[in-house]
C-alpha cells in the first residue's frame, strides 16, 4: 500500500513539476515521432501486402477474399477517421497529454500483437485485421491530440514552424512507409509490424516521463454520449459504405448500385445530422459548432478537407500507374515494382520536406492566407500539367511534376495547421485538433473510394474489348479471353497494385500451359498487360487529374476567404489569449472568435 502511495504521489509531482524553457522542444520531437510511427503504419502495409497474404497463405484476389485486402488497406484509416473527434473532446476533458501517452501505449500494443499474429488463412486474414484496429485507436489518440500539445507548448510567433515540423512528418512516415514495407517484407512479413514496437516503446516510455499538462484541464465537465455515439456509428457507417463502394456488385465495375453500399450511404447522412442537431442542443456538448463562427477555424478546416480529397488517393493512383504500366515497361518485375514504386515517388517527399517546415516558419511572420493560398493553386496546375503525360513518360518529367506537387502540398498544409489551431480557445484545442485531423483522414477515404471507382470506370468502358482482342491475338482461346475481358477490372487493378503479374492471376494455368513457350512468355512478360491497359488506365486517371484540379482551386478560394493576416512578430500578452509560454498557456484566456486569423 505504502508503495501504490509513493508512486501516485511521486507521479503527481511529476505532473505538477513546471516545465523549462526547452519543454516546447521535447513536445515538439515526442509528438513528432508519434505521428511519423502513425503514418508510417497507415501505409507500410500497401507495399508489404502481397508477402503478408503469402505469409498467412490467403489469395487476397480469389473471389470472396477481396474483403481482407479491402480492410487491411483501410481498416487503419476508417479506425482513426471515425475516433479523431471523440478522442479530441475526451483530451479536453481529461488531459491531452494524459491520452496521448494512452494512445501511444494502445498503438505499441497494437504492433505486438499484429507481430505474434498466430492464425492463418481466414482466421489469420482476421486477427490482422482486428490487430490493425487497436493499431488505429492508438493513432487515433496521436493524431488527435499531437497538434493540440504543440499549440499549448509553443508561443504563437513560433506555433506555424512547430506544426509545420509536424505536419512535415506525416507525410514523411507516409513515403517511409512504402520504402520499409517493401524492404522489410523481403526478408520476413511480421518485420513490417516488429519495426514499430521498439519506437513504441521508448515512444512511451519517454512522453510518460517527460511530457507535461500545461493547459488547463476544466472540471466537471460531462461526456456527451448522444454526440459521441451519433458522430461514431454515423461516420463509420459513412465510411464503410465508402469503403464497398470499391467492390464490384453484379454486372457492374463498382458497388455504388449495391443496395447495402446505398444503405450505409444514407444511414450515415443521417446519423451525421442528428449529430449537429444533438450538438446544438447539448448543454456541453462533444464538438462546439459554434467555432465554425471562426472563420478562420472555418475556411481552413473546408480548404483542408477538399486539399485531402484532391490528393488523398493520389498516392495510390501515382503507385498502380508506376506498378501496373510504367515500371514493368521498363523492365522491372512485378515481384519488385510495389518497392521501385515507393523508391520513384521520393520526389515528392523532397518538395514536401523543403517546404513544410519554411513556409510554416514564413506564416508565423507573414500569416498563413498567402502561402495556403498559393500552395493549393500550385498544386491545381500540376494536376493540370500531370495530363499531358503519356502512359509510358519521360521520368524527369514526372519527377518534376510530383516533386511541385509535395512543395505545394507543403506550402499549405503548415501554414492552414497553425492557423486552424491558433484561432480557437485555448480549452477548445483537443477537439479542434480532433476536428482537424477527421477532415483530414475522411478527405483521404473519400478521395480514395472516389478515385479507385473512376478509375474503374474508365477501365470498365474499354478495358473488356482491349482485353478480349489482345488475348486473342496472343493465342489464348476465343472463349477463354472473352470470359477474362469481362472479369471485373478491379481484379487488373488490384493484381497491379499488389505487385502481382495480373496475366498470371487471371489465365487459368491449364490455358496457361497448353500455349506454347513463346505466347506464354509474352502475356507473363512485362509488356503485354501495360501495354493493353494503358489506354482506357489513362482515360480514368485524367479524370482523377481533372477533379483534383477543382478541388485544389476550390479549396484556395476557401483558403483566400480565411480573413486578414495579424501581426505575430511580437509576442501578445497571455490576457489577450495567445500563449507566450508554455507556463502561459495554462492561464491564457480563451481566443476571441473575432480574432480568426493569425
Amino acid at each position: 500500500m505504502g508503495t501504490a502511495i509513493r508512486h501516485v504521489e511521486g507521479r503527481e509531482a511529476r505532473a505538477q513539476r513546471p516545465v523549462g524553457p526547452n519543454y516546447k522542444w521535447i513536445a515538439l520531437t515526442n509528438t513528432t515521432l508519434g505521428v511519423l510511427m502513425a503514418s508510417i503504419d497507415s501505409s507500410i502495409v500497401l507495399i508489404s501486402l502481397p508477402a503478408i497474404f503469402k505469409g498467412i497463405n490467403i489469395n487476397p484476389l480469389a473471389p470472396g477474399e477481396t474483403g481482407y485486402f479491402l480492410w487491411m488497406l483501410l481498416g487503419y484509416m476508417v479506425v482513426t477517421a471515425t475516433l479523431l473527434v471523440t478522442f479530441g473532446r475526451i483530451s479536453d476533458m481529461f488531459g491531452r497529454v494524459r491520452l496521448y501517452n494512452l494512445g501511444f501505449a494502445i498503438f505499441t500494443v497494437g504492433s505486438i500483437l499484429l507481430w505474434l499474429t498466430p492464425g492463418t488463412g481466414n482466421t489469420g486474414a482476421l486477427e490482422l485485421i482486428l490487430f490493425r484496429f487497436v493499431q488505429g485507436i492508438g493513432a487515433g489518440f496521436l493524431f488527435s491530440n499531437s497538434a493540440a500539445i504543440l499549440t499549448d507548448a509553443f508561443p504563437a510567433h513560433q506555433r506555424g514552424f512547430a506544426l509545420g515540423t509536424n505536419q512535415v512528418a506525416a507525410i514523411l512516415g507516409s513515403v517511409i512507409g512504402l520504402i520499409l514495407g517493401g524492404v522489410l517484407s523481403y526478408f520476413d512479413w511480421r518485420l513490417v509490424f516488429l519495426v514499430s514496437v521498439p519506437v513504441g516503446i521508448v515512444g512511451t516510455i519517454w512522453a510518460y516521463t517527460m511530457l507535461r499538462e500545461v493547459a488547463t484541464i476544466k472540471g466537471k465537465q460531462k461526456i456527451d454520449w448522444a454526440g459521441n455515439i451519433t458522430f461514431a456509428v454515423g461516420a463509420t457507417v459513412l465510411l464503410i459504405g465508402i469503403t464497398y463502394g470499391i467492390e464490384p456488385y453484379g454486372d457492374s465495375p463498382t458497388g455504388w448500385g449495391n443496395p447495402l453500399v446505398l444503405g450505409a450511404l444514407a444511414l450515415g447522412i443521417i446519423l451525421l445530422a442528428i449529430f449537429v442537431w444533438v450538438e446544438l442542443h447539448m448543454e456541453d456538448p462533444m464538438f462546439r459548432l459554434d467555432l465554425f463562427k471562426i472563420r478562420m477555424f472555418a475556411a481552413g478546416n473546408i480548404s483542408s478537407f477538399l486539399a485531402s480529397i484532391a490528393r488523398g488517393g493520389l498516392q495510390f493512383m501515382l503507385v498502380i500507374w508506376l506498378q501496373g504500366i510504367w515500371l514493368p515497361l521498363h523492365g522491372y518485375n512485378y515481384d519488385v515494382t510495389p518497392l521501385w514504386a515507393g523508391i520513384y515517388m521520393i520526389p515528392l517527399l523532397v518538395g514536401f520536406l523543403l517546404m513544410g517546415p519554411l513556409s510554416g516558419y514564413l506564416s508565423d511572420r507573414f500569416g498563413a492566407r498567402l502561402f495556403s493560398t498559393l500552395g493549393m493553386v500550385i498544386q491545381a496546375v500540376c494536376f493540370l500539367l500531370l495530363n499531358l503525360l503519356p502512359a509510358n513518360f519521360d521520368y524527369i518529367w514526372f519527377a518534376i511534376l510530383i516533386f511541385f506537387l509535395g512543395l505545394g502540398q507543403g506550402m499549405f498544409s503548415s501554414p492552414n495547421t497553425s492557423a486552424v489551431m491558433g484561432s480557437v480557445p485555448a480549452d477548445q484545442r483537443g477537439v479542434a485538433s480532433g476536428m482537424r485531423a477527421t477532415f483530414q483522414n475522411s478527405g483521404s477515404i473519400v478521395s480514395i473510394g472516389v478515385f479507385f471507382s473512376l478509375i474503374t470506370a474508365g477501365l470498365a468502358s474499354a478495358l473488356p474489348q482491349s482485353l478480349s482482342s489482345g488475348l486473342t491475338g496472343a493465342g489464348v482461346p476465343a472463349e477463354v479471353a472473352n470470359k477474362i475481358a469481362h472479369l471485373p477490372p478491379t481484379s487488373a487493378l488490384f493484381a497491379a497494385f499488389l505487385g502481382y503479374n495480373p496475366m498470371g492471376t487471371l489465365l487459368p494455368p491449364a490455358v496457361l500451359k497448353a500455349l506454347p513457350l513463346a505466347d506464354q512468355h509474352n502475356l507473363l512478360g512485362h509488356t503485354f498487360f501495360p501495354n493493353l491497359i494503358s489506354t482506357p488506365f489513362m482515360d480514368g486517371i485524367h479524370s482523377v487529374f481533372y477533379l483534383s484540379c477543382a478541388m485544389c482551386l476550390v479549396a484556395a478560394v476557401a483558403s483566400l476567404l480565411r480573413g486578414k493576416h495579424q501581426s505575430t512578430a511580437k509576442p501578445v500578452a497571455a490576457s489577450t489569449g495567445e500563449d507566450v509560454t508554455a507556463q502561459e498557456v495554462s492561464t491564457a484566456a480563451p481566443l476571441d472568435a473575432s480574432r480568426a486569423e493569425r
